[in-house]
């Protein structure tokens, strides 16, 4: 697949050939919605928490004694029929909401999302991104340059995938509110999802060469050996 490539200036420079193997996947809805189902519980941290009876400060003292009063008998103020008492069936921090899944299919998944994403026209390719400070200033004109000139690059916030950590990218960017980046080797499928357009140079399509088609070539001598 050809895509267009643009420069700072919004101007298009060329043609990029982006990598069957990457982009030109055939999407499998169930397996991307399994992946990113388990990447989103992946991401939960279980932090809420409410106190049962056992837990819940005070109660150690029987309220009135058993029998004689009239009242109901009680064996504790922190029962959850007391306000106050103890929460049944609430939210613990106990409870672990991760989600197994396998590399091949995490893997798999983030292919599938780049090869749609590419033929919807919601990629867009830079020849390079090169700032001599971290200004912001500069950062928000080279993205207006974009937005008005780059043809397939549709409204709403988009990420930007660096090849490499980029420290001065970063702090130029980190302030614009419409812009967030990420490292090749930490992008997923639901990182991707979140998106409306995906913003990388050749730079990174050359990492996403290295990173993921070299596991692939390695685990395919590892199965032809164990044939």
């Amino acid at each position: 697949m050809l895509v267009k490539t643009y420069n700072q200036n919004g101007e298009e420079t060329g043609k990029t050939l982006l990598p069957k193997a990457i982009f030109e996947v055939k999407l499998n809805s169930d397996l991307v919605h399994q992946v990113v189902r388990s990447q989103m519980a992946n991401q939960r941290q279980g932090t809420v928490h409410t106190k049962t009876r056992s837990e819940v400060r005070g109660g150690g003292k029987k309220p009135w004694r058993q029998k004689g009063t009239g009242r109901a008998r009680h064996a504790s103020i922190r029962s959850p029929l007391w306000r106050g008492g103890g929460i049944v069936f609430g939210p613990t921090k106990n409870k672990v909401y991760k989600q197994k899944i396998n590399k091949k299919m995490a893997r798999k998944a983030l292919f599938m999302v780049l090869s749609a994403k590419a033929k919807e026209e919601e990629l867009l390719v830079l020849d390079h991104w090169k700032m001599a400070e971290a200004k912001t200033k500069i950062a928000a004109q080279v993205i207006r340059n974009l937005r008005s000139k780059a043809a397939n690059f549709k409204k709403g916030s988009f990420l930007f995938i660096l090849p490499q950590k980029d420290e001065k990218l970063v702090r130029a960017t980190r302030n614009l509110a419409d812009v967030e980046t990420i490292e090749a080797r930490n992008v997923n499928a639901w990182k991707l999802l979140s998106f409306p357009n995906l913003l990388l140079t050749k730079e990174t399509i050359s990492t996403f060469k290295d990173l993921f088609l070299s596991a692939v070539e390695d685990e395919r001598e590892t199965t032809e050996k164990e044939i």
